[in-house]
């Protein structure tokens, strides 16, 4: 198994025990800092948690590193810390 699927397979794991422990309206902040995992691929593993733990839920935010953290336009796999707000219902 690759990094990456090992990655994606963990976020899904960890992001739908934390989406079934919401009480409903709830707040999830979940992050990631994986350069292997792309910010389309960490929405998608997410998304993956919220339909295992058949719980509706709503990007609020989606966050990204600051302004000391710059990103190569060389090296794009330099934007690796990256978070959604979640409201779940």
């Amino acid at each position: 198994m690759g990094a990456r699927h090992a990655a994606l397979m963990g976020y899904k794991r960890l992001n739908a025990a934390g989406i079934a422990h919401l009480a409903p309206g709830g707040l999830l902040f979940t992050f990631s800092c994986s350069q292997v995992v792309s910010p389309e691929l960490f929405e998608g593993a997410v998304l993956a948690a919220a339909i295992e733990a058949g719980r509706p839920a709503r990007i609020l935010h989606r966050l990204t590193q600051p302004a000391d953290h710059p990103v190569s336009l060389f090296h794009p796999e330099g934007a690796y810390l990256k978070g959604l707000v979640l409201a779940v219902e």
